[in-house]
């Protein structure tokens, strides 16, 4: 299946970079490019695409806010986000208002095809600068809101466990591994997570689990 692509980036050079690296792959199809937030939002509601590949900084629409707006108009399509910027309060605004990965821009070439892929078929992808120190700045942060840890009485305990697990940065493999069970054991316990806590993916999941109190700074060893 051709996996649908819409470009958002206000640096026409950036956008062209992106095009041909999307183009060389039959299997993925740039469907248009947008120069700035509204133009993403608007585009992503005309144009259905799988995915898209979202700027942070730029003009009239922030890719924050347009990410917030995709996700609402279009919640079929997922939202990368691509940018320069490193870890600070833009990765995890970002995870917030529904992106479903983060790349930085100097990643290699091949890297952008894999996460195209990995978030369309659903998924959630993290660049690996990115993943530590965003548990990092998760653990530093005070304070449990104690709405979301009233939905924690749906989990089983094993759930419980597991989202501890994936609050550690823990993979389905490395999971199945620490609780000694099948890897396709531990992917069903994390659908099941997701689907009873109404989050889209293991990245909110991490979210969640330090917000909700689940998981206090210093409790959970990090990868």
């Amino acid at each position: 299946m051709t996996i649908r692509v819409l470009i958002a980036d206000d640096q026409a050079l950036v956008r062209g970079g992106f095009r041909k690296i999307l183009d060389a792959d039959e299997s993925i199809e740039v469907v248009g490019e947008a120069s700035d937030g509204l133009e993403a939002v608007s585009m992503a509601r005309r144009l259905t695409p799988d995915v898209v590949v979202m700027d942070i900084r730029m003009p009239n629409l922030d890719g924050l806010q347009a990410t917030r707006r995709v996700v609402e108009v279009r919640p079929m399509t997922r939202v990368l986000i691509v940018t320069t910027f490193g870890l600070d309060e833009y990765v995890l605004d970002a995870l917030r208002a529904g992106a479903s990965g983060f790349l930085l821009k100097d990643a290699p070439p091949e890297n952008l095809l894999v996460a195209v892929r990995v978030v369309a078929r659903g998924e959630a992808l993290l660049d690996p600068a990115v993943t530590r120190p965003l548990i990092a700045e998760l653990a530093k942060r005070p304070g449990a809101r104690p709405e979301l840890g009233a939905q924690l009485a749906e989990l089983t305990p094993r759930e419980l466990e597991v989202v501890t697990l994936l609050a550690a940065g823990l993979s389905n493999a490395d999971i199945a591994r620490t609780l000694v069970i099948a890897e396709g054991t531990a992917k069903t316990h994390v659908a099941s997570i997701l689907a009873k806590l109404r989050l889209r993916d293991r990245i909110q999941c991490v979210i969640f689990a330090y917000e909700s109190g689940l998981v206090r700074p210093g409790e959970v060893p990090l990868p």
